[in-house]
C-alpha cells in the first residue's frame, strides 16, 4: 500500500494520506490540521455563469485533461472560468450566491460575476496521480503540484489543477 504525501503550501511538515480513492471524510480527517494553518487565498479573476438545467451533465477539462464529471441535481449554475482552459463546472445555487456577485450581462447565455469566496489550499507533492471523491460524489483526479482546497468553513475539499490555481487565485493581502 502506497502513501500519498500532502504538504501545506509554505509549510515544510508532511501529512500522509491513505491510498485508493480518498473520500471526503478521509480528506477532512487527514487534511484539516494543515488547512487550518494554511494561508488564505482569494479568487481574483471574474467568471462567467449561467443557470443550469436539471439533469445537465458537465465534464470539467483543465489544461492537463479531464478532471471530473458532474450532473445537475439541484438548482445550480454552470460556471465557466476565464482561464486558458475555460473549464466549466457546476455550483449549487446556495453556494454560488455566497461566492459570487453579479457584475454584468456578457451575452444572451452568460453573465459576468466577481468572485468573493476565499479558500485555504494545500499543495500536493505526490509523483503519482490518485483520485478523491469530490463533494458532488464523483471521482476527481489529483496530480503532482495540484492543490487540494477548502472554503473557510471546511465543508468540502476538492482539487484545483496547478495551472488553473495560479490563473485564478492569489494569496490574500
Amino acid at each position: 500500500m502506497k502513501n500519498f504525501i500532502f504538504t501545506g503550501l509554505l509549510f515544510s511538515s508532511l501529512l500522509y494520506a491513505n491510498t485508493g480513492i480518498i473520500n471526503q471524510s478521509q480528506l477532512k480527517d487527514q487534511l484539516l490540521p494543515k488547512l487550518e494553518t494554511s494561508v488564505i487565498f482569494e479568487k481574483f479573476k471574474p467568471i462567467l455563469a449561467r443557470e443550469a438545467v436539471l439533469g445537465e451533465t458537465i465534464q470539467t477539462f483543465t489544461k492537463d485533461g479531464l478532471e471530473t464529471t458532474n450532473t445537475v441535481t439541484v438548482p445550480s449554475y454552470i460556471v465557466k472560468n476565464t482561464t486558458e482552459a475555460k473549464e466549466e463546472y457546476i455550483v449549487p445555487k446556495d453556494k454560488f450566491d455566497k461566492r459570487y456577485v453579479f457584475l454584468k450581462k456578457e451575452n444572451s447565455t452568460w453573465n459576468v460575476f466577481k468572485p468573493i469566496g476565499e479558500i485555504k489550499a494545500i499543495k500536493v507533492k505526490n509523483k503519482e496521480e490518485f483520485f478523491i471523491i469530490a463533494p458532488w460524489g464523483e471521482k476527481m483526479i489529483v496530480k503532482e503540484n495540484d492543490f487540494l482546497v477548502s472554503p473557510l468553513d471546511y465543508s468540502e475539499i476538492y482539487r484545483i489543477a496547478n495551472h488553473e490555481f495560479f490563473e485564478t487565485y492569489q494569496q490574500q493581502k
